[in-house]
This record gives structure tokens, C-alpha cells and sequence, in this order.
């Protein structure tokens, strides 16, 4: 499986919105800057985010976006279906036998089952606030002279 760019930089958005959690809505464009992410293409995942339920938007001059749910609830696998599809390493694994034309029985099957299942226990494994607390945080140090 490969990330895409919408899935990194949407996982990056919720990240930052994970930070600011309960703080009230952060503008696109604070959170464009603090995570490298083109605002333009950052109004467009926010949409998707808002429709998948993950983001609150709220407009006005102290409007932006904000986590609809709980960092800790928040699953990577949910996001990533949100913004990529499925997880499977070949399209036709997803497929009813009748929807197809591969075979179901083919010598392939099982390790692209198997690629697929690790694929969604690890997702599944991590939350969006467990990537936050994995993030580089600037803390304050204390100086000599």
C-alpha cells in the first residue's frame, strides 16, 4: 500500500487539529503553514475531512476547522479509507466473485489477503491522537550564558 499525497497531507491536517484540540478552530491557512501543506489543496481535503465526519468547520472572522471527535477515536484506517479507498493491495480483492474477472482461486489470493488484513490491524492500531503525541513538540529550555 501507498499513501498518497491526500492521504499524507490529510493525516498531517488532523494532527495538527489533534494538537489544538479542544481550543477552538484554527484557519486553514495557520494549519497550510505549521504543516506544509498547500492551502489551496488543504480546502479541498478539509471538505472531504468535514464530509467523513473527522472535521467541524465554522465560519467567520474566528471561525476554521476543528476536530468533530476525540483524537483518541479517530482511527488512521478510518482516515485513510476516507481519503484513499480501500486498503487492499489489488483492486480486485474487494470484489465479489461475480463482479470480477479474476479468479477467487487464484495462487495470489492469499498473500494479498494477508497484505490487506496486516495492512488494516495496523491502521486500526493507531489513533490520530497517538500520532500526535509522536510529534516533535517545542518545549521550553532553559539558557547559559
Amino acid at each position: 500500500m501507498r499513501v498518497s499525497t491526500r492521504g499524507d497531507y490529510g493525516i498531517r491536517a488532523l494532527i495538527e487539529l489533534a494538537a489544538n484540540y479542544g481550543q477552538g478552530p484554527i484557519q486553514a491557512s495557520e494549519i497550510a503553514l505549521r504543516r506544509h501543506i498547500p492551502e489551496r489543496y488543504l480546502d479541498q481535503l478539509m471538505t472531504t475531512l468535514r464530509k467523513a465526519g473527522f472535521v467541524r468547520s465554522v465560519r467567520g472572522p474566528s471561525g476554521g476547522h476543528e476536530l468533530a471527535r476525540d483524537p483518541g477515536e479517530i482511527s488512521v484506517l478510518e482516515v485513510i479509507t476516507a481519503l484513499e479507498g480501500s486498503v487492499s493491495p489489488v483492486a480486485w480483492l474487494d470484489d465479489p466473485a461475480e463482479k470480477t474477472d479474476h479468479p477467487h482461486q487464484c495462487g495470489q489470493r492469499e498473500i494479498w489477503e494477508r497484505l490487506r488484513d496486516v495492512t488494516i490491524t495496523v491502521l486500526s492500531d493507531y489513533s490520530i491522537a497517538d500520532m500526535e503525541s509522536r510529534e516533535p513538540h517545542a518545549t521550553a529550555g532553559s539558557y547559559r550564558i
